[in-house]
């Protein structure tokens, strides 16, 4: 049998522990499919004291991931440090300076810095693997950048974040209020202490930014991604999504478009009876519409321990086997410079919650204001829950037929200078998944 693969593991948190215990304990296991043995030569983490359930002492320690990038003596260097600049990122170029093949869980480093380290594996001869950095351990990267290369690729979706499907599973299935499921999220440890990267799309836009740029063979553009998250969900929508027959999802979104391509990150109602709308709790799911096979889902957990070792192992079982493929999936060269299409053009129907004020005129303006921005109404409802509103408001719901987010955002806005609202009219979109 070939020489051992040796491992420099930069970061032995929870997942790069459970890596560390299952390269050890299955080593005979990964061998024959690896081809060869692997075996872990090099550490780098904070406390060298504390019990990681395996025994690490036959390995060298460095305090400092670049160091361990830089000068151990390994074969692939993996980055389980986090974050999208300082250690990460140095570490990460300083092993594909060297060469070697770099295994890393980390959207943040990717959604910011794929194109240019891409660029920097592919001139220096080194690769690039992320299957660990989007959906945990869902095989997402290898079916696409692998198993879908003769499909070409119309749109993207799918359910990214496994804290906020939780949050909006509970609301909907207990009947929550949004600021308390959240404080059982963050004393379960599903969600930080400071939840904002989470609740705000922001975790689920850095993997959308991957995915697309696997789909559509284009560069990564985080910043074009529209982003909103699900705070101002409240169980009043979700309750009138039930009673229409959806289920509300953040929903992370990229398709092509005759404008360009379309990235977004927002809460969506979708379909009760589609298959996505079955994803609950801290599972993701991601669907790909494609020429070929149609739509495939694939959905599996989105986090943990042992699910994102999993992806981590599968890439370090390709490197030992001399898997070399473009990172993003083509040669960085030929990457299609990304074309933004306008959010605001996005065509779908619209659910609407208004906080209408109950006097004169209030009812006709608004369908007036709908009818001038070319908006077909499907359905209008009063709905009052106890304590939603006082006697001066009613509580309305609007679904529209078809029409641009353009069209209704401008509606919205005229019904509010009309002054017959009190607060903000509540927007979200309806994803039909055809």
């Amino acid at each position: 049998m070939d020489r051992p693969l040796r491992l420099g593991i930069a970061g032995l948190g929870t997942v790069g522990a459970s890596l560390a215990r299952l390269v050890t304990a299955r080593a005979q296991t990964y061998a024959l499919r690896a081809g060869r043995p692997i075996e872990i030569a090099a550490v780098c983490a904070r406390d060298r004291s504390k019990d990681r359930g395996v025994d690490l002492s036959g390995a060298q320690w460095f305090d400092d991931p670049v160091a361990l990038a830089s000068q151990a003596e390994i074969d692939v260097f993996v980055e389980l440090v986090g974050g999208s600049e300082g250690a990460a990122l140095d570490s990460v170029k300083a092993a594909l300076n060297r060469g070697l093949t770099v295994v890393t869980a980390n959207k943040a480093l990717l959604a910011h810095h794929g194109v240019s380290l891409a660029r920097l594996a592919h001139k220096k001869g080194a690769t690039i693997l992320f299957e660990a950095a989007v959906a945990g351990g869902i095989p997402i990267i290898k079916t696409m950048r692998e198993a879908l290369r003769g499909n070409a690729t119309s749109r993207v979706y799918g359910i990214l974040n496994g804290t906020c499907n939780y949050m909006l599973t509970r609301m909907e299935k207990e009947g929550i209020a949004f600021e308390d499921v959240l404080a059982d999220a963050q004393r379960l440890g599903y969600a930080e202490a400071d939840p904002t990267f989470d609740i705000g799309g922001f975790d689920a836009a850095h993997k959308l930014a991957i995915l697309t740029s696997l789909a559509f063979g284009c560069e990564i553009d985080l910043e074009s991604i529209f982003v909103e998250g699900i705070s101002s969900v409240t169980t009043a929508d979700i309750e009138a999504a039930e009673e229409l027959g959806y289920r509300i999802k953040l929903l992370a979104v990229a398709q092509r478009t005759e404008s360009g391509i379309e990235q977004r990150v927002h809460p969506t109602m979708i379909p009760a009876a589609s298959a996505l709308a079955q994803i609950d709790g801290v599972t993701n799911a991601v669907a790909i519409d494609t020429d070929l096979l149609g739509s495939i889902l694939l959905a599996g957990p989105g986090a943990g321990g042992d699910a994102t070792a999993s992806a981590v192992l599968s890439d370090v079982i390709d490197a030992a086997r001399g898997v070399r493929l473009p990172a993003l999936g083509v040669e960085p060269a030929r990457l299609a410079p990304y074309k933004r299409a306008r959010m605001r053009a996005h065509e779908g129907g619209y659910y609407i919650r208004l906080s209408v004020l109950d006097q004169v005129g209030a009812f006709a303006s608004i369908a007036r204001r709908m009818a001038e921005n070319q908006i077909s109404l499907e359905s209008i409802v009063q709905r009052r829950r106890e304590g939603e509103a006082d006697d001066e408001t009613r509580p309305v719901i609007l679904i529209t037929h078809e029409t641009t987010e353009a069209a209704v955002r401008k509606a919205l806005d005229a019904v509010s200078r009309d002054g017959h609202l009190r607060g903000e009219p509540r927007m979200i979109r309806i994803e039909s998944l055809s």
